[in-house]
């Protein structure tokens, strides 16, 4: 537990201060949530994988991951794909096995989620 708890506070601050202030100013997929306290836009570099018309993606630390609270409390999201936002409902799957999920997701994004996850969780979001 000390250990991916640890995992956790070092990946978090990777991505909050390097991965998605990068990530908004490039065009990788964003997740765009409502701040669950501040009520403000939150946006989140995340990998996944379009098919028909559902967002499928794998958090890494599950409902420890700010942007999976934020869903808890309000799963109405947005999603930047190829540059174009597009809005839906995110819903999570704590019964579906996220491991196995990652094999139908990019390999790359799949393999750092791998590496850097300490609690895996699939995310299914609904497009409109």
């Amino acid at each position: 537990m000390v250990v991916n708890t640890l995992k956790h506070r070092i990946v978090h601050t990777a991505q909050r201060y390097l991965v998605n202030p990068v990530g908004r100013k490039l065009p990788v997929t964003m997740l765009e949530t409502m701040g669950r306290t501040s009520g403000q836009p939150r946006h989140t570099a995340v990998g996944g994988r379009l098919v028909d018309n559902a967002f499928w993606l794998v958090s890494e630390h599950g409902t420890q991951s700010d942007y999976v609270k934020n869903i808890k409390a309000n799963p109405a999201v947005r999603v930047r794909l190829n540059g174009r936002w597009r809005t839906g409902t995110a819903h999570l799957l704590p019964d579906d096995d996220a491991t196995a999920r990652l094999a139908q997701l990019p390999a790359l994004n799949s393999a750092v989620v791998r590496v850097m996850g300490s609690d895996l969780l699939t995310i299914r979001i609904d497009l409109d």
